[in-house]
């Protein structure tokens, strides 16, 4: 179920968000239907990433922290962007160890690229000398909010700060 992004001033309203299914990093097949009756709070990365992925992981799960109560009205979601080294078991080891508020998301590289798709998330495979494994995985770095009923709420930019982003979830969930 997908919903337009865009307001009413002539400019062609952008579709963001629908249905998937993936497998969270317990190994259980979910789908966009499994977080339903929650917002669900999205980001997109890696566990290969240096500085973005974990710089904004550490913000949102501090974010999540001053919440509160109103953090249980909240599910946030780690989707990879790269399953070929983001198995479930690695998922789990990363964000259990780091970031325990997430559940981590991954599945086929056919079904990422389609959740990718659906939120308009860039990517571009670059070569990495300094990586064990050869190559980073630069991207767009939002955070998606979505709605109880599957619709997407809002977007957030990493240039946002904190204090905002807790006042605009706030708004979003009261």
């Amino acid at each position: 179920m997908s919903d337009f992004c865009g307001g009413t001033s002539g400019k062609k309203a952008v579709r963001l968000g629908g249905s998937f299914e993936l497998i969270d990093h317990h190994g259980r097949s979910v789908s966009d239907c499994s977080y339903r009756e929650q917002f669900m709070l999205l980001f997109f990365g890696f566990t290969h990433c240096r500085v973005v992925c974990p710089g904004a992981l550490a913000r949102l799960s501090k974010v999540i922290d001053r919440l509160g109560p109103l953090s249980s009205r909240l599910q946030p979601l780690y989707v990879t962007i790269d399953p070929d080294r983001d198995t479930p078991e690695v998922m789990k080891a990363f964000l259990e160890e780091n970031y325990p508020h997430f559940i981590g998301l991954s599945g086929s590289r056919e079904n990422i690229e389609q959740v990718k798709a659906l939120y308009k998330v860039f990517v571009k495979r670059t070569t990495d000398p300094d990586d064990a494994t050869g190559y980073q995985m630069p991207h767009t770095a939002f955070t998606y909010l979505i709605g109880p009923d599957g619709r997407y709420v809002a977007h957030f930019t990493d240039a946002i700060g904190e204090d905002e982003l807790v006042d605009q979830i706030i708004r979003r969930l009261v």
